[in-house]
């Protein structure tokens, strides 16, 4: 297992660098964010599907895609001849309400109609919206969007390798057993200290830096760490009712698309108003 997850890194990593930097000819992340979503969505609603409930699968797809190409500016931009762009996410918002009501009230078949459409809803903004960020995250304020990208990738990435090892080799104190009973404390608090000496050197002067200081750099690694590690045990969560260990086998190692969204997408909306603030 753990000499797949390795592969897995040693090619997807470079790939995912690669997509965050260069944003010409055309946005690649926004171009990777959303084909991740869409196979994250569909893995949601397959574990779903597992505890005998129907969500629009296809409707719910297609609206995460809509969800996270809406914040993209490039995408906008195009958009501007077409539509008044503050409408954009006050008409997303209410089809994703209202189209899956109609399409459920008109579908022959009713029981479980409620639980589909609330689940349809969950996938879409659990996924779609959230996801959406890290679109909005890669427009901030043009070559800083992509260092801050790249600060909520990396220290994420080092607070889950340092939480996994440490808590395999040291770990006695179960920190949520009824939820995902291999993670300990420990295993936790090495994650933070890992997430935090990554942020901190994004302040060192390389073309990474961010125009920080020591101690928001701190804390912005602190913030990744505890938010990612919340957004894993959420899926664990879902997973643990729906009666599942993975949502795919898309990665070797890892599991699906959706078993690596779960801390990435919890980070990327905690660094995109974090950026924010740090830069008024």
């Amino acid at each position: 297992m753990l000499k797949l997850r390795l592969i897995t890194a040693l090619w997807g990593i470079p790939l995912l660098c690669l997509a965050v930097w260069f944003d010409q000819p055309l946005p690649w992340y926004t171009v990777l964010i959303a084909a991740w979503g869409a196979l994250a969505v569909w893995e949601f609603y397959r574990v779903v599907a597992a505890s005998k409930v129907s969500p629009l699968k296809y409707f719910g797809t297609v609206l995460t895609l809509l969800f996270i190409l809406s914040r993209s500016s490039h995408v906008l931009t195009w958009l501007v001849p077409y539509i008044d762009i503050p409408l954009v996410t006050p008409l997303l918002l209410t089809s994703l309400v209202v189209l899956p009501l109609i399409w459920l009230l008109l579908r022959r078949q009713k029981d479980g109609a409620l639980a589909g459409w609330v689940w349809t809803v969950a996938g879409i903004l659990y996924i779609g919206w959230l996801m959406g960020f890290q679109v909005a995250l890669r427009d901030l304020n043009a070559g800083a969007g992509r260092n801050w990208v790249f600060l909520a990738l990396f220290a994420t990435f080092a607070s889950d390798t340092a939480a996994f090892f440490v808590g395999r080799a040291l770990g006695k104190h179960k920190l949520a057993p009824d939820i995902s009973p291999a993670k300990t404390k420990e295993g936790a608090v090495a994650g933070a200290v890992g997430a935090i000496l990554v942020a901190i050197l994004f302040t060192v002067p390389t073309p990474l830096v961010l125009h920080i200081s020591l101690w928001k750099a701190a804390l912005g690694g602190l913030l990744i760490s505890i938010f990612g590690q919340l957004g894993d045990l959420a899926e664990s969560l879902l997973k643990r009712n729906m009666g599942v260990k993975d949502s795919g086998t898309w990665l070797p190692g890892h599991g699906g698309m959706l078993d690596r969204l779960d801390s990435i997408v919890f980070a990327g909306v905690v660094v995109y108003f974090y950026a924010i603030w740090v830069m008024r």
